[in-house]
C-alpha cells in the first residue's frame, strides 16, 4: 500500500469561534470541506518507509513548535489483488 505524507500548517480557531460550533454541535476543523493549507507533500511505496519520512518532517523547528502537523494518509492501490486481501488472509 502506497502512503502520502502531508505537512500541514494549523489553523488558528478563536475562542469565540470555539463556543459557537460547540452550541452548534458541529465540527470544529473538517478537512474533508476546507483541509488546512499543505507545506510539504512526500510519496511512500510502504508504511516503514512513511513513517521515517514523517520523523524526518516531524523534526522541522515549525511542527516542534506546534505550527505545523504531520499526517500520513493511505492511499488505495488502484487495482488491488482480490488474492490478497486482508480478510482472505486472516482466515
Amino acid at each position: 500500500m502506497r502512503f502520502l505524507i502531508v505537512r500541514t500548517e494549523i489553523r488558528s480557531v478563536a475562542d469565540t469561534d470555539i463556543a459557537a460550533v460547540w452550541a452548534g454541535g458541529g465540527r470544529l476543523r473538517d478537512e474533508t470541506t476546507a483541509p488546512e493549507p499543505r507545506r510539504q507533500v512526500v510519496h511512500a511505496e510502504d508504511r516503514e518507509a512513511a513513517l521515517l519520512l514523517a520523523r524526518a518532517l516531524a523534526s522541522v523547528g515549525a511542527v516542534r513548535a506546534g505550527r505545523h502537523r504531520v499526517k500520513v494518509l493511505p492511499i488505495a492501490d488502484p487495482d488491488p489483488d482480490p488474492a490478497w486481501s486482508y480478510r482472505w488472509a486472516g482466515s
